[in-house]
C-alpha cells in the first residue's frame, strides 16, 4: 500500500523567534563575551589558544545539533552560546593578535557575512528561519551567526575603546538601533528577514558592550563585576530561561502527540 504524497516541509530545529528569543540571545551573546574574556585573559590562556579550543566546542555542539531530528531548546542555545563565546575570542584574536584593529576587523567580517548570506540565497532561495529545514540551509544558517557574533564583539569593541562612545554610550547606541528595529517591524512594510537579520547582528555588538559594562573597572565606566561575577549571573538567566523553554517545548510535543 502506497502512503500519498505530502508537500509539508520537515519541521524547523529553530526555535520561533518571540519576545522570549531575544532575551536569550542578548543574555548568551553577552555571556559570551565575558566567558570568552574569561578564558582569554582573566585565565591567561591568550587568545590563539582560547579560540582553538571554543571553536572545537562550537563544533562539537554544532554536530549534535545537526544530528538532532527535532528543536531541543538546551542544544540549540548550547550552539548560540558557543559561537558566541568562540566569536568573542575569534575576533579579539584579529584584532589584537593579528593587529588588525578594530576597524579593519570590523570591515573585514562585514563582507564575510554579507558573502555567506548571499551565498545562503542563492543556494537555498531564501534567508528566512522559519524555512531552515534542510541540512544544507541549516548549515548556512549557523555559519552566518558564528559569523554574525564574531562581527558583534569587533563592532562592539569598535564602539566602546575606539569610537569615543565608551561602554555605556555604545550599548545605548546599539539599544536605540534596536528600538528602531522593533518599531519598524510593527509599523513599517520592510522585509521581516531583513529586520531578523539586522536584529539578530546588533544584539552581537550589544551584547559585547554591556558584557563591558558588566566587568570593566568603575574608573573604565564600568561595574566592575569582573568576568568570573558576570558570567555567573548570565548563565543562571540563560539557564533559567532555557529550562522554561524546553517545559514548553515538551508541553507542545505532547498536545501535538495526543
Amino acid at each position: 500500500m502506497q502512503t500519498a504524497p505530502t508537500n509539508e516541509r520537515p519541521a524547523s530545529k529553530l526555535p520561533s523567534v518571540d519576545a522570549s528569543f531575544w532575551v536569550m540571545k542578548i543574555a548568551a551573546t553577552t555571556l559570551g563575551e565575558t566567558a570568552g574574556d574569561l578564558l582569554s585573559m582573566t585565565l591567561g590562556i591568550g587568545y590563539a589558544a582560547s579560540s582553538l579550543t571554543l571553536v572545537s566546542a562550537f563544533l562539537v555542539a554544532l554536530g549534535l545539533q545537526l544530528a538532532s531530528r527535532r528543536y531541543r531548546p538546551p542544544l540549540y542555545w548550547l550552539v548560540i552560546l558557543a559561537t558566541s563565546t568562540a566569536g568573542t575570542t575569534m575576533s579579539d584574536y584579529m584584532d589584537r593578535t593579528l593587529a588588525l584593529g578594530y576597524a579593519k576587523g570590523a570591515a573585514l567580517l562585514v563582507t564575510l557575512l554579507l558573502v555567506v548570506l548571499a551565498l545562503w540565497r542563492r543556494a537555498t532561495g531564501s534567508l528566512a528561519v522559519d524555512r531552515v529545514t534542510t541540512r544544507k540551509a541549516e548549515l548556512f544558517y549557523w555559519i552566518a551567526i558564528l559569523v554574525s557574533n564574531t562581527l558583534g564583539t569587533a563592532l562592539g569593541d569598535f564602539l566602546a575603546d575606539d569610537s569615543g562612545l565608551g561602554f555605556t554610550g555604545g550599548a545605548a547606541l546599539i539599544g536605540g538601533l534596536l528600538a528602531l528595529v522593533l518599531l519598524a517591524a510593527f509599523f513599517t512594510r520592510i522585509s521581516r528577514v531583513l529586520l531578523f537579520w539586522i536584529a539578530f547582528v546588533l544584539t552581537r555588538p550589544f551584547g559585547a558592550t554591556m558584557g563591558d559594562v558588566l566587568t570593566k573597572s568603575h574608573d573604565k565606566g564600568g561595574l566592575d563585576l569582573g568576568t568570573k561575577g558576570s558570567s555567573a549571573v548570565l548563565a543562571a538567566i540563560l539557564v533559567a530561561f532555557v529550562a522554561w523553554a524546553a517545559a514548553k517545548e515538551r508541553r507542545r510535543l505532547a498536545t501535538a502527540s495526543g
